[in-house]
C-alpha cells in the first residue's frame, strides 16, 4: 500500500503521454470518428484524478517518500504541459494560445526558481493558492478537452476557465518569484 501513491504518479505520466499522442493524431486528421478525442479526454480526467488521489493516499497511509516528492510535481507539470501543447496540436485555436502560453511560461519559470532555490538550500513550499491553481488548471483543461464531447458544456465556458487558470497561474508564479527573491536575500 505504501508504494501505491508513487505507482499512481507513474500511471499519471504514462496516461499523459498517451493523451498527448492522441491529441497530436487528432490534429493530424487521424480521428475521423472522434474516438481519439474521447480517449484523450478520459485519459486526462483519470490522470487528473490520480493527482488528487496519490497525495491523499501518501498522507493517509504515511507513505510520503523522497521519490514521491520528486515524482508528483513532475507528473503534475507533464500533465498540464502535455494537455496544453496537445490541445494546441489538436487545433484548439488562437484564442487558446495566449492563456496557454502564460500557463506554460509560469510552469517552466517556477521549476527554474525551485531549482535555483534548491541549489542554495531554499525550499519553496507549495502554497494553498498554488493548489487551487492546479485544480482550476485541471478543470479548465478537462473542459477544453470536453468541447464537443460534453453536450451541456457552453462553448465559451472552457475558454473562460482557461483564462481564470492563466490568471491564477501567473499570480502564483509572481508569488513564487517574490518568495524566492526574499529567501535568497535572507541567505546572503
Amino acid at each position: 500500500m505504501k508504494a501505491l501513491p508513487n505507482i499512481l504518479s507513474v500511471i499519471r505520466i504514462f496516461l499523459t503521454l498517451a493523451m498527448f499522442a492522441a491529441l497530436v493524431a487528432v490534429g493530424a486528421g487521424r480521428d475521423p470518428d472522434g474516438g481519439l478525442m474521447h480517449f484523450a479526454f478520459w485519459a486526462f480526467v483519470i490522470a487528473a484524478a490520480t493527482d488528487f488521489l496519490d497525495g491523499w493516499l501518501a498522507r493517509r497511509f504515511d507513505a510520503v517518500t523522497v521519490w514521491g516528492t520528486i515524482l508528483d510535481p513532475i507528473g503534475d507539470k507533464i500533465l498540464v504541459c502535455g494537455a496544453v501543447v496537445g490541445l494546441m496540436a489538436s487545433g484548439a485555436g488562437p484564442a487558446f494560445a495566449l492563456p496557454a502560453g502564460l500557463i506554460l511560461f509560469r510552469e517552466f519559470a517556477v521549476s527554474a526558481l525551485r531549482e535555483v532555490g534548491a541549489a542554495r538550500g531554499l525550499k519553496l513550499p507549495v502554497t494553498g493558492l498554488a493548489k487551487w491553481k492546479t485544480a482550476v488548471q485541471l478543470v479548465a483543461l478537462a473542459s477544453m478537452l470536453g468541447v464537443g464531447l460534453v453536450p451541456a458544456l457552453p462553448p465559451l465556458l472552457p475558454l473562460a476557465l482557461v483564462w481564470v487558470a492563466a490568471v491564477l497561474t501567473v499570480w502564483t508564479g509572481v508569488e513564487y518569484l517574490f518568495q524566492t527573491r526574499r529567501g535568497l536575500a535572507e541567505r546572503t
